[in-house]
């Protein structure tokens, strides 16, 4: 009977690493990715504390280009967080008259996060004498927040924002 041999096994002429090369090389991709996270986790806290000092919390502004003067009453009275309210939007000229039916979109954000609010507030109805309801608004979690107000009527466009501090 003739003896069979084990054949010669295929190589792809790369050389196996050993057990420890594989070690050191997980060991420096999870460093790296652990000072990545690191680095992250820190810029993130240095800007969720860096808010500007001077911010105005007014309920009342002139919109930028200062064609508008707008002003918003939260409804029943006070925004609490993790809470659906609505809010009444007073736009008028500069010199008191009201803005009626204008077109007016609502965006939110909270700068320190970068990210905006979990709701999509619009306007839903308008009250007549330059009041709007603005509803679908909720805010899930205390810190500086953002409402931004972009105003169309007749052939003028300007926007606001309010600046909201909200506690827990």
């Amino acid at each position: 009977m003739a003896e069979i041999s084990n054949p010669t096994p295929l190589t792809t002429g790369a050389k196996p690493k050993s057990a420890r090369q594989m070690l050191k090389w997980t060991g420096f991709v999870l460093g790296a990715l652990l000072l990545l996270i690191l680095a992250y986790i820190a810029f993130m806290l240095i800007r969720m504390n860096n808010m500007p000092a001077d911010l105005d919390y007014g309920t009342t502004l002139a919109s930028d280009q200062g064609l508008f003067s707008i002003s918003y009453e939260p409804q029943p009275g006070q925004i609490s967080v993790n809470q659906m309210h609505s809010w009444t939007l007073h736009v008028e000229t500069p010199d008191g008259k009201p803005v009626e039916n204008a077109q007016i979109t609502v965006d939110g954000d909270m700068p320190q996060h970068g990210h905006g609010l979990p709701t999509r507030p619009q306007i839903t109805k308008y009250l007549g004498s330059g009041d709007y309801q603005v509803d679908g608004i909720k805010f899930h979690m205390p810190g500086w927040w953002i409402v931004e107000f972009d105003i169309a009527a007749g052939d003028q466009s300007d926007h606001v924002t309010f600046n909201l501090r909200l506690q827990k």
